[in-house]
């Protein structure tokens, strides 16, 4: 988030043409690109994409940055960034407003000119464009039989904010409680993964199909076919590609009643509110193996390509076209 925007304008430069659009993510420094790039740049209108921002985005006990009071630039960058650009798109009507209601609290902690103002300025020009998801390429991959064991899923990061802790605990009592499944942990293992992988590993070793890395698309596509529900534990997602693509592959959902889920699924029937009903309803989930609830997939597959392209490009063409419409005004 630092050096990214003096490379990237570097490269700008040495290019030999001038695009009608310029499209960036939040880890971009944008005003610092567009201050490298001023005599090429300007007059070219610039879309803001945010994936995820440094606001709202929880950080891990283990980053210094935080007692080392190095973390509020990285969220200084968002908001300057999104000051600097002519749109901005958020991947969900949550993080949308989960970054104006936190922006509010952020600039209020400076001792003076807050700069509150600019909240307006910014939600104004703010709006929601999905994710695209190649989700049809896992339509060859459909395997339609059913499992022996209904087959519980986790195809998230290997990270704290994906509270894999309630995963695997809650796992592992319905283990020592009699409840009988099969595991399908995905991801990629990193050193200094929370330390629950491993006791997982070891205490569900009897349950476990497979475990970790899926070496190919072809191989980690079977493997969510292969699962029955996909329980979502995470205490921060802004879209959740992984949690989309399993409920595509006819996973039942288990998911918290809160953060971006509820705008994917509209059954309640898939959600909980507190740890407890996390595991009660798994419990359920588990005896109703084989007669699963009928889960609406409408708003699910209408984020593959095939639909949101058409969203992506009417979003900038008429951001394109207002631009140079100001331009001749």
């Amino acid at each position: 988030m630092h050096g990214g925007a003096v490379t990237l304008a570097s490269e700008f430069l040495q290019m030999n043409f001038i695009p009608e659009l310029i499209i960036c993510t939040d880890m971009l420094d944008l005003s610092v690109f567009l201050s490298l790039t001023r005599n090429k740049s300007q007059g070219i209108p610039v879309a803001l994409y945010f994936h995820e921002n440094q606001l709202c985005y929880p950080w891990s006990p283990d980053d210094q940055d935080v007692s080392l009071n190095r973390d509020r630039h990285y969220a200084f960058i968002n908001y300057t960034s999104a000051l600097s650009a002519d749109q901005i798109y958020f991947n969900s009507v949550f993080h949308k407003n989960q970054f104006i209601k936190d922006l509010g609290q952020f600039l209020s902690e400076f001792p003076d000119y807050k700069n509150l103002a600019t909240i307006a300025a910014i939600e104004k020009k703010s709006e929601v464009l999905y994710l695209g998801v190649d989700l049809q390429k896992f339509d060859r991959y459909k395997n339609d039989s059913q499992n022996k064991l209904p087959v519980l899923l986790w195809n998230h990061r290997w990270e704290y904010d994906k509270n894999p802790n309630l995963f695997f605990n809650t796992l592992i009592e319905l283990k020592n409680e009699g409840y009988k499944f099969e595991l399908i942990v995905l991801g990629r293992s990193y050193p200094r993964e929370p330390d629950i992988f491993k006791t997982a590993q070891t205490q569900l070793a009897t349950e476990i199909i497979h475990w970790g890395y899926a070496e190919s698309f072809s191989d980690y596509a079977r493997l969510l076919w292969a699962a029955d529900i996909v329980p979502i534990t995470s205490n921060q997602e802004f879209f959740g590609i992984s949690a989309v693509e399993a409920i595509y592959c006819n996973n039942v959902p288990l998911l918290p009643n809160r953060l971006c889920y509820p705008e994917h699924i509209a059954d309640l029937k898939c959600f909980y509110n507190t740890t407890a009903e996390f595991k009660k309803s798994l419990e359920l989930l588990i005896r109703s193996h084989g007669s699963y609830p009928k889960i609406d997939l409408n708003k699910i597959k209408s984020y593959d390509w095939s639909h949101q392209i058409i969203r992506y490009d009417d979003a900038f063409s008429v951001l394109s076209s207002n631009f140079a419409q100001n331009i001749i005004d």
